[in-house]
């Protein structure tokens, strides 16, 4: 029976989407067990909080780049290229949080309302309370995190003023009341933010091994600290962690799309990005390697499940087992039994600077139309494969031309081939042999720090310009810009087209927003980020048609591959239909219907 319990609990989040509510409520016909069991049963209590680990929604895939202005679908059936090209409504939304985010958050009440009564050791009293500690701190941490989803994708206006979502800080049962009006946008921030203190409170900073107890567990030994907190539970939310949530809810309210509701300030931003920065020693822990972790082979072939993560790495992602090979099954070029289906665009090549750091729209650039992908930033041909570079085990050159016979070139493949004249190549290994389905281990990462210094550079800037130090940080947005395209080998020595930026706060801002485009790209950041910016969504995303001219050399002419189609609402997301038609008291966000 407990074998069966175990494998209902890991399967409603599978389902979790499609359940009833009463599912939550009562328990299914063929399980038996009352939630009073897991207080003898901490098998059965850990189930309650893994179901709300295993629906995070950290998407390891690029999937959202495709609704955006930086990359297009070779797949007619992808929703998100359905949702960029004018289908979605309140009733076809591929970004809706709602159902699995009040799931998850169900189940961190059920857990924070039962734990304490838990028996999690019987071994030790002090080990039972590390135990408690552990799992209390990311039950808060969790709920927190998934109010936050929540609040991203369906926080917006009505009649004008920002609104949040209806918080739940209770299990719900068949007598609960359902017809719940929206907290303020406030209150939702504030109480997101207060559980994540409230985390922190169980947390270690840090998840390892130690020889000199921590006072909080005076009465204890080493030995069941190191079972309780040490490398074993790396992964696991830490206070490295909330921290880098913390900075990452604050810049979301202090966006433009979310400024007017007055909760949280550009100076603040900066501040709770700074402290998380403080865990890698500030601008001074860029990691030198951090802008191709997930092509650090030698790291990642010999990483251990309990081994420290790279500088880089906040919180990693999935580790895969050393046969997997399903990002270059899905983004290989067809030629090398691929599917291409994530084609970046013209509009994101564009977008790389040349290697001495100017635009390539700037005279000083010194760009090349004729020959596009020389002396470009390095991350370009690091992210994107362009035409005639290299990719898999055999290092097979590229060729995506259009008037050549083979299939990578435009529309050659349905469905495989590129649309856009480019196939992706940032998080794919270039040792993959997908025809032989010889695979390689993959290292995930949900935030990395990257993330979180561009978060300090958009926050101080806009808070008080390029060079202050803001929030207690001892270097400016400026120092963190230099430091990262200095990492990626772009502006020299000197950095001339940065030192043309620092002198103005609206040129830094559109150059942090370019680095934090090229940086994050196809990392699902992009299509929040022109909506937190208010920015404009319908850039019709662009390619490139390559044929051979009469004198024997390429010709690269521009092409409209896709366009976008969002109205001005579409800034922010939708409350379900079905939610709205259900209960009176739930307001739907303007524009929807």
């Amino acid at each position: 029976m407990k074998q069966n319990i175990l494998k209902f609990i890991c399967g409603v989040s599978m389902i979790a989407s499609f359940s009833s509510c009463d599912d939550l409520f009562e328990p299914a016909l063929e399980n038996n067990q009352d939630i009073t069991q897991m207080y003898t049963w901490p098998d059965f209590a850990r189930g309650l909080l893994d179901n709300a680990f295993l629906v995070l929604p950290y998407d390891e895939n690029p999937t959202s780049d495709v609704a955006t202005d930086d990359a297009v679908s070779n797949d007619n059936d992808n929703n998100y290229k359905k949702m960029a090209t004018g289908a979605w409504t309140s009733q076809n939304n591929p970004i809706n949080q709602w159902d699995v985010r009040y799931h998850a958050i169900q189940y961190c009440n059920l857990f924070l309302e039962n734990c304490d009564k838990v028996l999690w050791d019987y071994s030790s009293e002090t080990l039972n309370q590390m135990h408690l500690d552990l799992y209390k701190g990311q039950a808060y941490a969790l709920r927190g995190l998934h109010m936050f989803y929540l609040l991203r994708a369906h926080a917006g206006k009505v009649n004008g003023e920002v609104v949040g979502v209806p918080i739940h800080l209770t299990s719900e049962d068949g007598t609960s009341d359902f017809n719940l009006p929206r907290n303020s946008f406030k209150e939702c921030i504030d109480q997101i933010l207060a559980d994540f203190d409230e985390a922190l409170k169980y947390l270690p900073m840090e998840y390892g091994d130690v020889k000199t107890m921590p006072a909080k567990y005076a009465g204890g030994s080493t030995a069941e600290y190191n079972r309780a907190f040490g490398s074993l539970q790396r992964g696991k939310i830490d206070g490295r962690m909330i921290a880098a949530f913390k900075a990452q809810v604050a810049l979301f309210a202090a966006s433009p799309a979310y400024a007017s509701a007055g909760v949280m300030t550009w100076e603040q931003a900066a501040e709770y990005a700074a402290k998380s920065l403080n865990n890698v020693g500030g601008v001074a822990g860029v990691d030198p390697d951090g802008w191709r972790w997930y092509a650090n082979v030698d790291f990642i072939d010999a990483f251990g499940f309990t081994d420290p993560d790279p500088l880089e790495i906040c919180w990693r992602g999935v580790v895969t087992d050393e046969k997997n090979l399903e990002k270059e099954q899905n983004n290989y070029p067809p030629s090398l039994d691929g599917k291409g289906r994530v084609n970046p665009s013209q509009n994101l090549v564009d977008a790389f600077p040349m290697a001495n750091g100017y635009p390539i729209t700037d005279a000083k650039s010194q760009y090349d139309a004729k020959n596009p992908y020389e002396n470009r930033d390095p991350r370009l041909k690091t992210y994107i494969l362009v035409n005639g570079e290299k990719i898999g085990a055999n290092g097979s050159v590229i060729n995506t031309a259009t008037d050549n016979e083979g299939l990578d070139g435009i529309d050659r493949e349905n469905g495989k081939s590129t649309k856009t004249g480019y196939y992706l190549h940032k998080l794919l290994r270039d040792d993959i042999n997908v025809t032989t389905s010889q695979g390689a281990k993959h290292f995930g990462a949900r935030i990395r720090y990257t993330e979180i210094f561009l978060d300090y550079a958009e926050a101080a800037n806009e808070a008080q310009g390029p060079k202050a130090n803001v929030g207690g940080a001892n270097y400016s947005a400026y120092d963190v810009i230099k430091a990262l395209r200095k990492r990626a080998g772009v502006g020299g020595e000197n950095d001339p087209y940065l030192e043309e930026c620092a002198q103005s706060k609206d040129k830094m801002r559109e150059l942090i927003r370019n680095e934090r485009r090229l940086e994050l790209c196809f990392e699902n950041h992009r299509f929040w980020d022109l909506r937190r910016w208010n920015a404009n969504l319908t850039e019709a995303a662009k390619g490139v048609k390559i044929t051979t001219g009469t004198d024997g050399k390429l010709v690269y002419t521009p092409i409209e591959v896709e366009a976008r189609d969002y109205k001005d609402y579409m800034i922010y997301g939708p409350i379900p239909y079905s939610e709205v038609l259900k209960w009176s008291s739930l307001q739907q966000n303007d524009g929807w219907k």
